[in-house]
């Protein structure tokens, strides 16, 4: 595999995450923050090399080697530094892939994209984490029963992530037993979190109350599928939403487009964003008050409340609204977590579901740039495990070989294929064909050991 050069500006959570992605795959990756310390910390826990200084000034970006860069990353946390930098990169050094996080709901407005063409400010990739969020608490409500959702292989295949409880009907059963019962059913059992540990399991591996488990399953499968776990669908009609920023907004918009049946809440502390807010939703209901406040949230009904969905931008206003409107009897809650070793807390706090902006952020930022034809990866838990979509080569090992012959790693599993339009669920005496897309659950560890069985070349134009 080709190794790339790459530029990663700013050295937060999400350019950390991704330097050490593209680091432990041998790419050769340079880091840039204006702060040393952050700078400091990634060279002396990844394989990186490190400049501290302001990343939009070209004699910074020249010391991070821009002049024979591959890509650059702008991550920093403000937008103008972001766009900056990819001018820079492009005008001065002749980058060939740029892409840029970007905040601020004005420079994401479609009217105006031609701002970002070759010849104005030329971004390749746009991520805005706001979007990303808001599309990830989306998916969250709309399968209530899962605490983690993302969709795969031109939205025909869905992961699911599912909390089972004592009455799944389908606990103590070996897996294998469970595939003779279900023949019809597409749907496979990727992965277990037991106790902390996440493991793929064998067919003779049983399912246990507590357990979390990922399952990968055809679009018409999953309600089926929640069914046989113990989790009926049910339709999401009163939901409330905690924090009236971009993020609750989008949410709050997209479900007023949506199905007409959905009655929307709103609470904010602070009385102008209410006011910005009350301006920009049509039917939704907006309160000026503190989300934590139990006379707040009963004036909201959260008692009667399918789903709250608190996304302030703290995190312990977040779990702690989210607490309390479960013990006032909402039955659902999805909290906005930055701090990852916060999400530890979910279940002794009774909290539902979470989403990690950052998380988000690294996974559809990696999608842009993974090397060859890996079309998309969604890491799972705190970078745990990564479902990985990639299209079979000729070149791949695995190409004209029945499944049963191919030697995967432990830790990785085949969850789907999808053949011309058809998805196939994979089988033994499956025959993978060049062109194949396939879909894989594999740990963390055994990335490598995947991606090499893909046999993906480093081309990523």
């Amino acid at each position: 595999m080709g190794a790339m050069k790459v530029i990663i500006c700013g050295a937060g959570q999400v350019g950390w995450q991704i330097a050490r992605y593209l680091s432990s795959e041998n790419n050769d990756v340079t880091i840039v923050d204006s702060n040393p310390d952050l700078v400091r910390r990634a060279t002396d826990t990844l394989d990186v090399q490190g400049v501290a200084g302001f990343a939009s000034y070209p004699d910074v970006l020249e010391r991070a080697g821009a002049k024979d860069a591959d890509m650059v990353i702008a991550a920093t946390h403000l937008d103008e530094v972001n766009m900056v930098t990819c001018q820079v990169a492009h005008s001065v050094f002749k980058v060939r892939r740029k892409i840029a996080r970007l905040r601020a709901q004005s420079y994401l407005d479609p009217a105006y994209g031609d701002l970002y063409k070759r010849d104005h400010m030329p971004i390749d990739v746009k991520i805005s984490p706001e979007k990303e969020v808001a599309e990830a608490a989306l998916q969250r409500i709309a399968a209530p029963s899962t605490f983690d959702t993302e969709s795969f292989l031109d939205d025909q295949v869905q992961l699911l992530g599912i909390a089972l409880d004592e009455d799944c009907p389908v606990l103590n059963t070996p897996l294998r037993q469970l595939t003779d019962l279900f023949s019809t059913l597409r749907a496979v059992v990727v992965g277990v979190r037991r106790e902390g540990t996440l493991f793929t399991p064998a067919p003779g591996d049983q399912l246990f109350a507590q357990d979390q488990i990922y399952v990968i399953a055809q679009r018409e499968d999953v309600d089926r599928t929640l069914d046989i776990f113990g989790k009926p669908t049910r339709q999401q009609e009163r939901i409330v939403i905690v924090g009236a920023g971009n993020v609750g907004l989008t949410v709050a918009r997209e479900l007023e487009k949506g199905r007409s049946k959905v009655r929307v809440r709103m609470i904010d502390n602070s009385r102008h964003r209410a006011e910005v807010a009350a301006d920009a939703l049509e039917r939704t209901i907006v309160l000026h008050g503190d989300g934590m406040d139990a006379e707040v949230l009963l004036e909201a009904s959260v008692d009667r409340a399918d789903a709250v969905l608190c996304v302030t931008d703290d995190d312990k206003v977040n779990f702690l609204a989210a607490v309390r409107a479960k013990t006032m009897g909402c039955k659902m809650t999805i909290a906005l977590v930055n701090d990852p070793t916060l999400v530890s807390l979910m279940g002794p706090l009774d909290v539902d579901a979470y989403i990690n902006p950052r998380a988000t952020t690294v996974s559809s930022i990696l999608r842009h740039i993974r090397h060859g034809r890996v079309r998309g990866v969604y890491s799972i838990g705190d970078a745990e495990a990564e479902v990985i979509e990639a299209q079979v080569l000729s070149t791949s090992p695995i190409a004209g070989r029945q499944l049963r012959e191919v030697d995967f790693p432990e830790g990785a599993l085949l969850g789907a294929i999808r053949r011309d339009d058809q998805i196939l669920k994979p089988r033994g005496e499956t025959r993978i064909v060049e062109g194949d897309i396939v879909l894989i659950f594999s740990l963390a560890a055994d990335v490598p050991e995947v991606e090499r069985l893909l046999q993906v070349t480093a081309d990523f134009f």
